[in-house]
């Protein structure tokens, strides 16, 4: 029986460690040492399907009216704690890609609660240091597939809002189902990197995938 749990364990960290893995298996992840994985389901030109594994992530809201604001202010919570002030003092590495999650029903003249999210290295995607910011705090997506838009440059507000108005189109026009509550700004690269950027929409798929057919 203690053989058996302790196997149970050890799979349970292997499998968290296959879905946060070396960057080199990622084209997009050129910066940091570990990405977020995943299975590709299917793709054309407009956009793609994947699947995702539950991860857990380090966040933080900030409550604005521009996403790129929000961002700023957040990002620098969340690098403080991973530059060491959390409760085992410890610095943890950078990973790939930051998600930004936004209200979908976000009116221009309201502001919005943005989560900023950073993805925590395999080393410590089961027992994290405990954050000594209490607006910082754990959170863990679910195994899920995701509708993917993927754009270059940078990922500021009017980019996002215009490449996820053109995925909900997109999805629309083949009767996707989709959460349309939230969907997620999804960053691979530092402010440094200049060429070669690479940006995506996230919407949650709901029931089964719909494929893009071939352009």
């Amino acid at each position: 029986m203690v053989y058996f749990a302790g196997l149970v364990g050890l799979l349970l960290i292997l499998t968290a460690e296959a879905r946060v893995g070396n960057s080199s298996e990622s084209s997009f992840c050129t910066e940091s040492r570990e990405c977020l994985l995943y299975d590709l389901v299917c793709k054309n030109d407009d956009y793609e399907v994947r699947h995702y594994d539950s991860v857990k992530w380090v966040s933080t809201d900030e409550e604005c009216y521009f996403m790129d604001k929000a961002m700023y202010t957040a990002f620098g919570r969340l690098f403080k704690y991973i530059t060491g002030s959390n409760e085992a003092g410890v610095n943890i590495d950078m990973t790939t890609p930051v998600t930004v999650k936004i209200e979908e029903k976000k009116k221009m003249w309201q502001s919005s609660v943005f989560t900023l999210n950073f993805l925590l290295p395999s080393d410590y995607q089961m027992t994290p240091p405990q954050p000594t910011d209490d607006s910082v705090y754990f959170t863990e997506t679910p195994d899920m597939k995701v509708y993917v838009r993927s754009y270059g440059g940078w990922m500021m507000s009017l980019a996002s809002s215009v490449n996820s108005m053109l995925l909900k189109r997109q999805l629309d026009n083949v009767q996707a189902t989709y959460n349309k509550d939230y969907h997620y700004a999804v960053g691979y690269d530092s402010p440094m990197k200049i060429l070669n950027r690479h940006n995506e929409v996230w919407y949650m798929v709901e029931g089964e995938p719909v494929c893009p057919t071939s352009s």
